[in-house]
């Protein structure tokens, strides 16, 4: 699993979210260069469409949803939509699972100044949708909470 570097981070904000607002709808776009390794994080009431590749979606989006009164944080990464056969969206299904500990690290790090304003949300479940036309490769996995990837964050040494 590749460790998180805050340094390879970049987070910008699309108005009229800032770091402080909104909480419902707020949306997440993960993206990242596989030859440098940086991540980018546009935080926003849309997802950030110009920052993914579609060639290779390997992107991870994410959104505050209400549900039965509180939040969740409910994302999603897509696996295979039939344009890939069923071995390689095997591949992407195994590298997505091994690297949204990275994903969810940088999403939550990049908007710790949110949870300032709304701290009950670092205790709100993460979902993530795995979306493939292959249906053991479609499936709806529980991540834990923000507080826990917050802490893996601050916590883990920079390599």
């Amino acid at each position: 699993m590749s460790m998180f570097n805050p340094s390879k981070l970049t987070t910008k904000y699309s108005a009229p979210a800032t770091q402080f607002r909104p909480l419902e709808g707020r949306k997440y776009t993960l993206t990242h260069s596989d030859t440098t390794g940086q991540l980018f994080l546009t935080i926003g009431v849309h997802y950030d469409y110009l920052a993914i590749n579609p060639q290779s979606r390997d992107e991870v989006l994410a959104e505050w949803v209400p549900q039965m009164g509180e939040f969740a944080l409910i994302g999603r990464v897509y696996v295979s939509g039939g344009e890939f056969d069923e071995n390689y969206a095997r591949v992407r299904y195994m590298i997505f699972q091994k690297e949204l500990d990275l994903a969810l690290k940088a999403i939550v790090y990049g908007d710790q100044a949110f949870y300032s304003n709304f701290p009950w949300l670092l205790d709100a479940p993460i979902y993530i949708q795995f979306e493939s036309v292959y249906p053991q490769f479609n499936q709806l996995f529980y991540y834990g909470t923000p507080r826990y990837f917050l802490h893996s964050a601050i916590k883990e040494p920079v390599s």
